[in-house]
């Protein structure tokens, strides 16, 4: 797995916003910027019980770069806390250095655009609209409802199994 590129506007708001724009007395630095966001990535992948264990996570706001370190028990909630990691404003690219306890072959990844539906995605990938059930499973928790899909997010499309 390897450097996975992401849009910047595009995903959950965990940093920045209001609190970055109140009024304080001394500006915070970037690094103490770049350590907040970190410890709300990693608020955020705990939040979706994906059952990742030493979980680090480093943001580098300059480049908006996530790099994270840890366990995760499958590669799908490797794969899955990478999503975690990119599908946040202000992140680019993430970089996921985890170690997978039981390895399995990598999906592959789709960005979502204006008009596209988890129907026409699983038609394009498995040559069957009626799958779009296998594409949703894939992105839980992180999506709620099949029809709650965004443009500029970006989705895991697992290999069928048989």
């Amino acid at each position: 797995m390897g450097l996975f590129s992401f849009i910047k506007e595009a995903g959950e708001k965990l940093f920045g916003g209001k609190e970055a724009q109140a009024a304080t007395a001394v500006a915070p630095t970037q690094d103490e910027l770049n350590t907040k966001a970190s410890k709300a990535i990693e608020t955020y992948i705990a939040s979706q019980n994906l059952g990742a264990s030493n979980v680090q996570v480093a943001f580098d706001g300059t480049q908006g770069k996530v790099t994270v370190k840890g366990t995760a028990p499958t590669q799908a909630a490797k794969e899955k806390v990478t999503l975690c990691c990119g599908n946040v404003a202000s992140v680019t690219s993430v970089e996921n250095l985890m170690e997978v306890t039981n390895p399995e072959p990598e999906a592959q990844y789709h960005d979502v655009v204006r008009g596209d539906t988890l129907s026409a995605i699983a038609k394009k990938f498995y040559g069957d609209a009626n799958k779009y059930p296998v594409i949703f499973e894939a992105n839980k928790p992180m999506l709620s409802h099949p029809d709650k899909i965004y443009p500029g997010q970006k989705l895991r499309i697992p290999p069928l199994t048989k």
